[in-house]
């Protein structure tokens, strides 16, 4: 059975952004204690933006984490940006490693860790890359699978933007995930909404949004002192707040018996409605290519300003009135409209030199 499989969704990851001070690892340890933690997680090498911020304690918290492990029975991951790390992990009796996301960019780096782990069948997490690259998350993934590791998992921790929105640290693009999933329907993947939210207080928010989806697991930062930490203080819950988060957090079935008949109507009733609107774009892309043809003929330009305003207007409130976001139809109809004026340009163009 994969290591990553839980009868009990979600799988759950919790434990400090970086690992302090012993004691501050022991009590926060000691705080989740009760809670069905399947891996406690702790930054002992913490690959920081500028120089001079903390970055952490390294094999000397390798020490406090296996005290943890002997007084508590919690499993262990961490992350490892290194051979060396994946060497000093397991002489630690580290039971998990995770790639982080700085690390994932990197397919040089990727592949010394996967060298480094060849031989070696210990689980791996990888966390998607900062920017929204879904095939560089695959490669990271096929990396370390051609290793010979055979329990990895994905984790889904949001993407870097040049600028930091006031609802998210890192835009979470959840069609990202969702497209690895549909790529990989095996793998587990997991969500870290500490990185996404960059807020305590939006945790439990995406944590929902997560299983909603279907995720199979959470990384959540949990610290005994929020307020003190070193590192990521604004985005770690308290042991208290994270048994709470639990409490509340509502498991979507991805199968119920009494609503698949339901479902298979209304799917196939969308499958229909999908095909009819196929066959209109056609028609439409048809009709384009007939306006583009009197256009040539009468020496128009393709693109018309004014009537492309005019359609924005009028199907924006069409859609209003029918209850659909402005901004999706507009979206919507740049799409269409854009590709009706390369449908207008790719007709055939006399040549005034033939006869």
């Amino acid at each position: 059975m994969s290591f990553f499989y839980s009868a009990q969704k979600p799988f759950l990851i919790a434990g400090p952004c970086s690992a302090e001070t012993q004691a501050q690892v022991w009590q926060t340890a000691e705080g989740l204690k009760g809670l069905p933690i399947r891996l406690f997680r702790a930054g002992v090498w913490k690959p920081r933006t500028r120089p001079g911020s903390f970055e952490g304690k390294g094999e000397e918290a390798l020490v406090w984490l296996q005290d943890v492990k002997k007084e508590f029975g919690f499993a262990l991951t961490i992350e490892v940006a290194e051979a060396e790390h994946v060497e000093l992990a397991l002489k630690y009796g580290i039971d998990c490693l995770w790639i982080g996301a700085r690390t994932t960019v990197n397919p040089f780096q990727v592949q010394h860790i996967a060298d480094a782990l060849k031989g070696i069948d210990i689980p791996i997490m990888v966390k998607n890359p900062v920017n929204p690259d879904v095939d560089l998350w695959q490669g990271a993934l096929e990396r370390i699978m051609a290793s010979g590791v055979s329990n990895i998992a994905a984790i889904h921790r949001g993407f870097s933007t040049y600028k930091t929105t006031r609802s998210y640290r890192n835009q979470p693009n959840w069609i990202i995930p969702i497209e690895l999933r549909r790529r990989f329907p095996e793998l587990p993947i997991f969500c870290d909404p500490s990185h996404i939210t960059g807020r305590a207080a939006l945790v439990a928010q995406v944590a929902q949004k997560a299983m909603n989806i279907g995720f199979d697991g959470l990384m959540i930062e949990t610290h005994i002192q929020p307020k003190l930490a070193w590192t990521d203080a604004a985005q770690q819950l308290t042991p208290a707040e994270l048994k709470d988060l639990l409490q509340y957090l509502v498991i979507r079935k991805e199968f119920a018996p009494d609503a698949n008949l339901d479902l298979e109507y209304l799917r196939q009733t969308t499958d229909n409605i999908d095909a009819e609107i196929i066959d209109l774009l056609s028609k439409r892309m048809e009709i384009s290519a007939q306006m583009g043809e009197i256009k040539r003929q009468n020496n128009i330009t393709a693109y018309q300003p004014e009537r492309w305003r005019e359609i924005l207007e009028t199907r924006c409130e069409q859609g209003n009135k029918l209850s659909l976001d402005k901004q999706y139809i507009a979206v919507l109809w740049q799409i269409i409209h854009d590709e009706s004026i390369k449908k207008q340009l790719e007709q055939p163009v006399s040549n005034p030199l033939q006869p």
